[in-house]
């Protein structure tokens, strides 16, 4: 009696259109900004709270690239300006975005843009440079904010409010977001 033994050659896999992938990676990424928004911890003499939007921002400009980072990061405003509840402690609407952390959310457009930008010339390869490109957006979205935050309470007070506390999380979360981007790269 023979023995058959059945062999697979092909291998199946799910596929998606490419124009659907993009949607569905814009969408998602949009759910990450949100999701990590919620992560938020207010300072007691601060109207900014720490949250994770930073690191939504970094991600999925480092994953995505610049215009699906952007694309992404329109998304994610536009949800909250519309009135779902995306922003920090399910917050929406004008009062949000034009408010006292309206700055850091607005600087997300041009972040995402520039993370993206370096990540697609390959910046984000390597740890130490990626560290280096998501620390320089973190100061730029710090830098927005404040500076949007001086509107409402002087440049000085701004920045005890809007700065300063946000140095040490901003490396940290600068950290984090290399680690993640860098691994993702060198596994994709």
């Amino acid at each position: 009696m023979k023995t058959k033994i059945l062999e697979l050659k092909q291998k199946y896999y799910f596929s998606i259109k490419p124009n659907i992938a993009n949607i569905l990676g814009i969408l998602l990424g949009s759910l990450l900004i949100a999701m990590l928004a919620q992560i938020s911890i207010y300072i007691p003499f601060s109207p900014v709270p720490i949250t994770g939007q930073t690191i939504g921002v970094l991600l999925v400009g480092g994953i995505l690239g610049s215009r699906k980072g952007l694309l992404t990061v329109i998304a994610y405003i536009s949800e909250g300006y519309l009135g779902l509840p995306v922003f920090a402690e399910m917050s929406a609407g004008f009062p949000v975005l034009f408010g006292p952390t309206g700055g850091y959310i607005l600087s997300f457009l041009p972040a995402v843009f520039i993370i993206g930008y370096l990540s697609e010339k390959n910046f984000t390869g390597k740890i130490l440079p990626s560290f280096i490109s998501c620390m320089s957006v973190t100061i730029l979205i710090l830098g927005s904010g404040t500076l949007f935050l001086s509107l409402f309470f002087g440049l000085k007070e701004a920045l005890v409010l809007g700065f300063y506390p946000f140095i040490y999380v901003g490396l940290l979360k600068s950290f984090i977001s290399a680690g993640i981007i860098t691994g993702y790269k060198k596994f994709s």
